[in-house]
């Protein structure tokens, strides 16, 4: 049987869409998700202001995004529709962050397996429970595949080197503010300023809002309060940690104090040898 014309192997195929959406979510700017003590923090890098790549899907469901805007903006809106009929027709609780990852995995397994071009995105979906154990963070990418994630995870841009900071950077029991630093550090490259906090997009799911709706976008001057409180509280830290520097540096202190000596006996005055008058300082007075 002889192969047609044009031919290329099924394998092969699905190796050039993966490389193909790699390489565009690798072109977009970094966002990272990270719990804290009271929810989860979604931050991106986004220097639009009428393009978000975080939002709310559900009471206590927020969507984060990197990649082709017009893609996952079309994930996003078919998630809040899921969401509506879902809660409409049963109950708000039926609505959960493991069925939207289900539903998205569906979605961008079928355009990844079917349509010539892949989406050119990675998405997490995160719901916050009444306990930090109870949170759930799902990573899909753009194949449809579906990871649990717990703690901190980085997508989009240079993923890799985010990831390495934001491990550095992070630990569990964070407060907002050490976490928004976390963050920002994992956002900052080496020697780099942070990103200004106009190309922030900031936004956290607080277990103790006591409305039902637990997404709050973070914004304006809350946003810079926030920053300025956890560079605060991190100087702080890092000084208890060193311990003030002893006056005088580590020679002074090395260097015993001198002992106190007897001055000398006073010599006897001796004979003038000039005429006696005012001293000449030569200032001139």
């Amino acid at each position: 049987m002889s192969i047609p014309f044009g031919y290329v192997p099924a394998e092969q195929q699905m190796r050039d869409k993966a490389d193909y959406a790699r390489k565009g979510i690798a072109r977009g700017r970094s966002s990272v998700v990270l719990q804290y003590d009271n929810g989860i923090l979604l931050v991106a890098h986004n220097a639009s202001r009428a393009l978000h790549k975080i939002s709310e899907i559900y009471d206590r469901i927020g969507f984060a995004a990197v990649g082709r805007y017009n893609e996952f903006e079309a994930l996003r809106l078919a998630g809040i529709r899921y969401a509506d009929i879902n809660g409409y027709s049963y109950d708000r609780a039926d609505v959960t962050g493991r069925g939207l990852a289900n539903f998205y995995a569906q979605q961008l397994g079928m355009i990844f397996t079917d349509s010539i071009k892949p989406f050119e995105v990675e998405i997490v979906v995160a719901e916050v429970g009444d306990t930090p154990e109870e949170d759930q963070i799902y990573r899909l990418t753009f194949d449809g595949s579906v990871q649990d994630e717990h703690g901190a995870i980085a997508m989009g841009g240079q993923a890799d080197a985010v990831a390495a900071r934001l491990k550095d950077h992070y630990r569990e029991g964070m407060t907002l503010e050490e976490a928004l630093q976390a963050a920002l550090a994992a956002l900052t490259e080496p020697g780099n300023e942070p990103p200004p906090t106009d190309q922030l997009e900031v936004a956290i799911l607080d277990r103790t809002r006591p409305l039902q709706r637990k997404f709050l976008r973070l914004t304006g001057r809350r946003l810079e309060r926030l920053i300025e409180a956890g560079r605060q509280r991190a100087a702080e830290s890092s000084g208890a940690a060193g311990g003030e520097a002893p006056k005088g540096g580590p020679e002074a202190q090395a260097t015993p104090p001198a002992q106190p000596q007897t001055p000398p006996a006073t010599p006897p005055e001796a004979p003038p040898t000039a005429p006696e008058g005012e001293i000449d300082t030569g200032s001139g007075e």
